[in-house]
């Protein structure tokens, strides 16, 4: 029988006193508003019908099942959105999953949606001031000229300061994008030095930008998705696109020109980011500048990757044991979890 969905005043009512997943244990009962991500249908090898997902709120996430889930059940909620959720913690292989007892969909309140969503720990204003101090000592007036037309596109602005990174991978939460381009920023301008004959406005141009086009890929206000466009072009060529943009409009309002090569060098940067074909890059890397762009932009990608699926700075109570996580799709191999000096 198919599940009537909880008024609105009893969820939040049970939401009230609900306890966060890093707040989670072994076998205690769980019950509140959580993000869904990922829902399917799956069988067991008795050919039963159920659930599998991850559970997420503003603390971290942890896969959920749902045994015996009839497809009606299914159909009615989303697969990447939110729900209402009630059931029980469960260890399972030195981790935490959660056993879903009964699931609706949810129409969040503002005041859940704070709860549901993760956040960058920083204020967006001062990693967005951070940003523009570091764009600040460009020296090249033409890259300068560029970035500042960045700058004055305000609703550009005000997404980069509140988009996520991604949607599940890297800095996947709000701000996370700052975030992200922040650090890089940060990492060129002491890696920059050791390498002489490196272009460094290029470099901190390109780290600027490599991004930018994830604003217009991902949406963020009722959870982490992809928009059309991101379906259909991503952000890698959005990027390139919105380079072009500027340029034409930096000219056209300045009279300010970029060298020859200039503009076409920082579109390779844009395209070649991800480095190889197989992780989405149009372009292999084929500058230096570009090599360096790519190299950074991995290493923090997959450094936050490893950090947060060992659980540093996060950890769930209940102390399971287990040492390794789960095979980290973005790392090709498991994490293995404690801190041997901590």
């Amino acid at each position: 029988m198919s599940q009537m969905p909880l008024p609105s005043t009893d969820r939040e009512s049970k939401s009230m006193s609900r306890t966060f997943i890093k707040e989670l244990g072994p076998t205690e009962p769980f019950g509140g508003p959580f993000t869904i991500v990922n829902g399917q249908l799956g069988k067991t090898r008795g050919g039963k019908p159920y659930l599998r997902c991850l559970l997420k709120d503003k603390t971290g996430e942890l896969p959920a099942r749902m045994w015996n889930c009839p497809e009606e059940i299914f159909k009615r909620i989303p697969t990447d959105g939110f729900v209402h959720a009630e059931g029980e913690t469960q260890p399972y292989q030195g981790e935490l999953q959660l056993i879903i007892h009964h699931i609706d969909p949810l129409e969040p309140t503002d005041a859940q949606l704070r709860d549901l969503l993760p956040c960058s720990a920083r204020s967006s204003d001062e990693m967005f001031a951070e940003v523009a101090q570091l764009m600040e000592t460009i020296e090249h007036p033409g890259i300068k000229a560029l970035a500042q037309t960045y700058f004055a596109d305000e609703m550009l602005m005000s997404q980069f300061r509140q988009a996520p990174a991604a949607k599940m991978m890297h800095h996947a939460y709000l701000g996370g994008l700052l975030e992200h381009t922040l650090t890089l920023l940060q990492l060129a301008d002491r890696v920059c030095p050791l390498y002489p004959n490196i272009n460094r406005d290029l470099v901190m141009m390109g780290l600027f930008i490599h991004d930018l086009g994830k604003t217009r890929e991902l949406q963020w206000d009722r959870g982490f998705n992809y928009s059309d466009r991101g379906e259909l072009i991503g952000h890698i060529v959005e990027g390139a696109i919105m380079l072009h943009d500027k340029a034409q409009q930096m000219m056209t309002e300045t009279g300010q020109r970029l060298p020859k090569h200039a503009l076409t060098v920082l579109q390779h940067i844009v395209l070649s980011h991800h480095t190889l074909p197989e992780y989405g890059a149009a372009k292999i890397p084929a500058t230096p500048e570009a090599i360096l762009v790519s190299l950074l932009d991995n290493l923090d990608a997959k450094t936050m990757i490893g950090l947060d699926a060992a659980g540093r700075g996060n950890e769930r109570a209940g102390g399971l044991g287990g040492n390794f996580t789960e095979r980290q799709w973005a790392l090709g191999t498991k994490v293995f979890r404690p801190d041997p000096l901590s």
